[in-house]
């Protein structure tokens, strides 16, 4: 993080760094560190491990590799409830997280009294998902398609995903929804590991099954809401990071939360400064290389389950 605020057209060097820290740092040294760079990278950290958590709680659920929030159509639903929120006026954070939580809400609800049948499969619950999230991304682009053109330009901007929008005022409200998450976090691993025992082992267990399941789908649409809103719809973090977490901490099939906030976070980072870096002068949508990233990562994943599959056969 700190390598990260020397980094840019304006290059900081280490004595002008530790002068900001003494208080006796030039005045653009302090609005470049502290009011643009430092803002970015600690919303980077933030929302990486709020992603991570949230792909970690919808992989335990579903028990699949597969089973994240951008690929089951949470974020589709929260990226709705952010339009239209815009359609109706508003633009502050609070404003756009609530409209995002709202909307993620909304077709969490929906994903879930579709895929019940006597309870919560993993499978039903991804292809259910995946239909809604494709029947939201059209209303989406209905949206955008219909409305006043600098409204469909500011969305079709959001959209993008990035963090170049992003403020203290921001990364503070994110933080504080973290925070809160992070405090249930440790309850929430102790029934997800019961959970992946299967239902009837964690109910002997004396975890309340299907009340665990739609706190935990809750709890995964709230982490993915604070991201949205703030930076626009980031894709293949959530999905990348617990499978990234398992394999570097050997848990086996088991999903660790604290492992994937972590690696979330160092993946939403890396992918930033690339955004920024890659392309002197031409700064490119954090989304954009999130999404050339996982989407190599997720060739690799359908072929190595494929492989799998051809070798137990």
């Amino acid at each position: 993080m700190v390598w990260a605020t020397t980094l840019g057209s304006y290059a900081i060097s280490a004595a002008e760094l530790w002068g900001l820290v003494e208080g006796t740092a030039p005045q653009r040294v302090h609005t470049v560190v502290v009011e643009w760079r430092l803002p970015r990278i600690v919303a980077a950290v933030v929302f990486g491990i709020a992603l991570g958590i949230s792909g970690a709680v919808f992989q335990s659920l579903t028990r699949n590799p597969l089973g994240s929030p951008d690929i089951i159509g949470f974020a589709s639903g929260a990226y709705t409830g952010v339009v239209v929120t815009l359609l109706l006026g508003a633009t502050g954070y609070v404003a756009m997280g609530a409209g995002a939580l709202i909307g993620g809400l909304l077709t969490a609800l929906a994903v879930y009294l579709l895929a019940f049948r006597r309870g919560i499969q993993g499978f039903r619950l991804i292809i259910i998902g995946i239909a809604l999230g494709a029947f939201l991304d059209g209303i989406n682009t209905w949206f955008t398609a219909k409305v006043d053109v600098d409204l469909a330009l500011h969305a079709a901007v959001w959209g993008a995903g990035s963090l170049g929008a992003v403020n203290w005022t921001s990364v503070g409200i994110g933080s504080a929804v973290l925070a809160v998450l992070l405090v249930v976090a440790p309850e929430a691993q102790r029934r997800m590991r019961r959970l992946e025992l299967g239902d009837d082992a964690a109910a002997a267990l004396g975890v309340p099954v299907e009340p665990t399941k739609l706190a935990l789908i809750l709890m995964g649409v709230a982490a993915t809401a604070l991201v949205t809103a703030a930076a626009g719809p980031i894709a293949f973090i959530a999905l990348a990071a617990p499978q990234i977490a398992r394999r570097l901490t050997g848990q086996g099939a088991s999903v660790d939360l604290a492992g994937s906030a972590v690696v979330g976070a160092a993946l939403l980072l890396g992918a930033d400064l690339i955004a920024l870096h890659a392309v002197p002068g031409v700064p490119l949508p954090t989304g954009a290389v999130t999404i050339c990233i996982g989407g190599g990562y997720l060739v690799w994943l359908l072929v190595r389950e494929s492989r799998r599959e051809r070798s137990t056969a």
